[in-house]
């Protein structure tokens, strides 16, 4: 059985559209194939200020795995390329996020699908709508669309 699933990446440490371009070789190795790919966003950084401007993209990968499968994977290639946790919303050089896995809704202390924050961040917003703007939230009821028109991130976000 083939399983949607969104995936929000991003970086703002080396080279990093090099690094995206790695981590979707890596995920689709690992994880399953990537369908489509948006194009990629710069972004002041969101939550904690004072580090360099992200970049960010979203994909959309088909994989036979679960969620939990697939968090471990990602978790594992985030430190193959060298991803360092050391506190939240800080510098990294990737930074995988399973943003929707089907119309699936998981609420666990260690995987929470939909993401919490989608709504709440354009870096995120922006690349959703122009790749699945029709896509409904399945908690929120909103498609991207109309969360990216509501949505009060003041961040501006650049299409690269």
């Amino acid at each position: 059985m083939s399983n949607k699933v969104i995936l929000g990446l991003g970086g703002n440490v080396g080279n990093v559209q090099f690094t995206l371009k790695n981590c979707i070789q890596l995920i689709e190795l690992k994880v399953g194939k990537v369908d489509v790919k948006s194009s990629l966003y710069q972004t002041k950084a969101w939550g904690v200020e004072n580090q360099p401007d992200f970049i960010n993209q979203v994909v959309v990968i088909n994989t036979n795995l679960s969620a939990h499968e697939c968090l471990s994977n990602f978790q594992d290639i985030e430190k193959q390329m060298g991803r360092i946790r050391k506190e939240k919303w800080h510098e990294r050089t990737i930074d995988i996020d399973i943003l929707f896995y089907n119309n699936d809704i998981i609420e666990e202390d260690n995987l929470k699908i939909p993401h919490p924050f989608i709504q709440d961040r354009n870096f995120v917003i922006y690349p959703l709508d122009e790749i699945v703007p029709n896509l409904i939230h399945p908690q929120l009821n909103k498609s991207m669309l109309e969360l990216k028109n509501i949505c009060k991130d003041k961040l501006m976000v650049i299409k690269l």
